[in-house]
């Protein structure tokens, strides 16, 4: 059995699993690492934690009922004001590369619902990533 993750460890899981979805791309890594550095939340983040965390969390989702442990481990480690924190950030890496495709949404579905947030807030934090990412 995985271990209990903190809160900062879900929002990177997060962040990872949805990355992880279909491919990681440079946009995808760069956007992970600009919210690491620049974000609030992870002010008191020991980002030296970052690349075993990232590893942890790929080992986690290669195993059978991986992304559905991934899942449980993140709605559990998160206090419901993180809830939508995790939702912002999993829609800034999704929108990184400026084209969400198809597993991604699904991942994002999956993570919604396992959250529990209302759908119209969901698809207010969406509409704000696709505009912070929008080229023209």
């Amino acid at each position: 059995m995985q271990r209990k993750l903190d809160h900062h460890a879900a929002l990177i899981y997060t962040m990872v699993m949805v990355s992880a979805a279909d491919r990681i791309s440079d946009a995808e890594l760069d956007i992970m690492t600009y919210l690491v550095e620049h974000l609030p939340i992870f002010q008191d983040f020991d980002r030296s934690r970052i690349d075993d965390l990232g590893r942890e969390c790929a080992e986690l989702l290669d195993q059978e009922d991986g992304l559905d442990l991934a899942l449980e481990l993140i709605a559990d480690a998160l206090p419901a004001p993180l809830r939508e924190t995790a939702y912002a950030l999993a829609c800034d890496v999704v929108a990184a590369d400026g084209a969400a495709m198809q597993l991604e949404l699904r991942m994002l579905e999956m993570l919604r619902h396992r959250l529990n947030l209302d759908r119209l807030v969901a698809s207010a934090i969406e509409r704000a990533a696709s505009a912070r990412h929008r080229i023209a």
